[in-house]
């Protein structure tokens, strides 16, 4: 059973594509997970990254400051200056823009840690860097969003304050409460976890892109090309980084997944709560299909590249 749950797990890839696409053709499957349920999806998302963390975790900073470091600047330095560079470059219609804007604001996403595990990274230290960036963006991503995108649209700073901490901080420090106080409950339900976390995000994808679907189809080409530069040119910069500053190629994997790997679902309701346009959303929810399809690429490549 662990075995099967743990296939159907590296395999999120697929399910975040089938249910994006599947959303496009058949929007009613999905659009009833919306509102509330989006709120609620993400935060099970981030308890179930809590459960999987100690206090040991957070004191691993200490033992790696200097890639944790250059994975922090690279995530809210790079990440930002791009997605805020293609929405001018392409012409971004203002919603889109800014969605792709939010969403590059966003900090590392919880699957960077899977992807790590399979691209034969660093996975302590991605789990590290996931835990700074999640922390950090309670300030950074309500102020880097309305630095980039606060002339084309009002930006409620304190409004996306106070949602990141409510649906991303407190769900994670009870998770790690949880494993610490009760760590045969969560021993219990640890191998689950993961995959009822993939489930959750391609719903979550799914829903959004359904209820958009029509100006998904109009603004597919344009849309598709702004969402793919952005990871792209975060894995990319991520990896080039590390290897300038002499980092060995282990790491340097594990700063590119970290840096390309967004955590969408954050992007996505923030999106829908704080910005009047639900297209807003839109950008975040194909993000989630983009950095989950490029990162698993990557890893089977650079699996492969290892064995070869």
């Amino acid at each position: 059973m662990t075995r099967l749950l743990g296939f159907l797990t590296n395999a999120f890839p697929l399910w975040v594509l089938i249910g994006g696409v599947w959303a496009i053709i058949q929007p009613a499957w999905f659009t009833w997970f919306s509102g509330p349920w989006i709120v609620w999806g993400l935060a099970v998302i981030m308890l179930g990254m809590g459960l999987t963390l100690s206090i040991d975790d957070f004191k691993r900073v200490l033992v790696m400051p200097r890639p944790v470091a250059l994975g922090f600047v690279a995530q809210f330095l790079f990440m930002p200056l791009l997605g805020w560079s293609i929405s001018r470059l392409l012409h971004l219609d203002t919603p889109l823009a800014v969605g792709l804007i939010l969403v590059s604001c966003c900090p590392g996403g919880t699957a960077s840690n899977v992807v790590a595990y399979l691209a034969r990274a660093n996975v302590a230290l991605s789990v590290v860097m996931t835990i700074c960036s999640t922390f950090a963006a309670i300030i950074l991503t309500p102020l880097l969003t309305q630095f980039y995108a606060g002339t084309m649209v009002q930006v409620d700073a304190l409004g996306l304050f106070l949602s990141t901490f409510k649906v991303v901080v407190a769900p994670v420090l009870l998770g790690v409460l949880l494993n610490r106080f009760v760590p045969r409950v969560v021993a219990w339900t640890r191998p689950a976890s993961p995959l009822i976390s993939v489930i959750t995000i391609t719903l979550i994808v799914a829903s959004i892109i359904g209820q958009s679907a029509e100006a998904v189809k109009a603004s597919a080409g344009v849309l598709l090309l702004a969402v793919g530069l952005l990871h792209v040119g975060g894995f990319g910069l991520g990896y080039l980084s590390a290897r300038v500053f002499g980092f060995e190629k282990i790491i340097a994997r594990t700063v590119s997944i970290e840096v390309g790997m967004q955590n969408s679902g954050l992007g996505v309701v923030l999106a829908r709560k704080h910005f009047a346009d639900p297209l807003t959303a839109v950008p975040c929810a194909i993000s989630s299909v983009f950095h989950s399809v490029i990162g698993s690429l990557l890893a089977g490549w650079w699996r492969w590249r290892d064995r070869n």
